[in-house]
């Protein structure tokens, strides 16, 4: 599984001049055959400039002797003249690219990380409930509990045999006994979850049930877990896993969908009052090369040649705008990833963020910034 740790180790490799093959790639077997996605690496790898021949081999006899397929996505990185090659299969699939630089091209491995990093759910009922530890799409612990089973009295039976109103007294006992049981059991499972999660690095938490028993059990839990709450679904306690996880994958699409529509607005309020919020391209480079980048905001498949100087972080689009020569700068095919490069090894976070309007139209790039 892919990790920041691993994330560290891109950011940190040069090419030395002689460039890196980074290459990303849709390998859901689901949708197309293996045989079909090793024809379409070739068109990309054929596309590539011909100097990197060895790191087209390389790439193809990976996917030929080494990868299992079991994954739907997968990042492959190649520089034969380093001997560097590393390949992440992971649990999302890519949109198919390949790319040629001075350093690895990260913006997806980023995108991933701030997406799919480790979310929870939790499947309710009256009776129990299942927990469910995810991170980059995969599963990596999960629970059940159950408690006292919810019986429903049935009517005629108990005390209904002794005239009406002993009856009605009768069921509506049993009602409120179901209910006492019910509810209990619930506050067994938001002590159980609290429990399961306690040491779970969770970002987002989303719980599964009718809505009634949601409803119930949200304000249950424990104020931490309810600070995580992303949302709600209707799902079946005995949903087999795996739907679940796609449920919850597309869940997390949308809220992510949302707070990226939310972060851009923020963005570019911020950039009107003069205040820690900077759009368009020369301004966020300037910011990314003074260290100021919280947030680094591009617009998917945003490329601009530019500039850079690898031992101060300083990139450049315009040289005009430049204080250093052009003799003492690297010209690169995208700045923009060297931008995302250099926010990552700041400590920065970076979106990765497509088919925003507001964002195409403040120039397809921004960021919010640390002062």
């Amino acid at each position: 599984m892919f990790t920041q740790e691993q994330l560290q180790d891109l950011l940190t490799f040069s090419a030395n001049g002689e460039g890196i093959v980074s290459i990303y790639l849709d390998t859901d077997c689901s949708q197309q055959t293996a045989d079909t996605i090793r024809l379409q690496v070739r068109g990309m790898l054929r596309e590539l400039n011909g100097a990197h021949a060895a790191d087209a081999e390389i790439i193809e006899r990976y996917l030929d002797h080494s990868y299992d397929w079991t994954k739907p996505g997968l990042a492959m990185f190649s520089a034969a003249t380093s001997d560097y090659f590393r390949a992440f299969p992971v649990a999302v699939s890519f949109r198919n690219r390949a790319r040629v630089g001075h350093k690895p091209y990260v913006k997806p491995l980023a995108h991933l990380l701030d997406h799919y990093a480790h979310y929870g759910v939790i499947l309710i009922d009256r009776v129990g409930a299942r927990f469910f530890e995810y991170h980059l799409g995969e599963l990596q612990a999960s629970e059940g509990v159950m408690g006292e089973d919810v019986r429903h009295l049935k009517k005629g039976g108990g005390s209904s045999a002794v005239g009406t109103r002993g009856g009605a007294r009768g069921v509506q006992g049993g009602s409120r006994h179901e209910e006492e049981v019910a509810q209990r059991n619930m506050r067994d499972s938001a002590a159980a979850a609290a429990r399961f999660f306690a040491k779970k690095p969770i970002r987002r938490l989303f719980i599964g049930g009718t809505a009634e028993n949601v409803a119930q059990f949200r304000e249950l839990l424990s104020k931490q877990l309810q600070s995580c709450l992303a949302g709600t679904f209707a799902m079946d306690m005995t949903a087999a896993e795996h739907e679940v996880r796609k449920q919850t994958l597309s869940m997390l699409r949308d809220y992510n969908a949302e707070r990226e529509n939310k972060l851009v607005e923020t963005m570019i309020a911020a950039d009107a009052r003069g205040a820690n919020g900077i759009a368009g391209l020369d301004g966020t480079l300037q910011a990314v090369s003074d260290k100021r980048v919280d947030t680094l905001i591009i617009s998917d498949g945003l490329r601009v040649p530019g500039y850079v100087q690898d031992e101060n972080g300083f990139v450049v689009a315009n040289l005009a705008r430049s204080p250093l020569s052009d003799q003492e700068l690297q010209e690169v095919p995208d700045v923009i990833d060297s931008a995302v490069a250099y926010t990552l090894a700041n400590g920065g976070h970076v979106e990765v963020i497509a088919d925003n309007a507001d964002l195409e139209a403040a120039g397809r790039i921004g960021a919010i910034l640390r002062y």
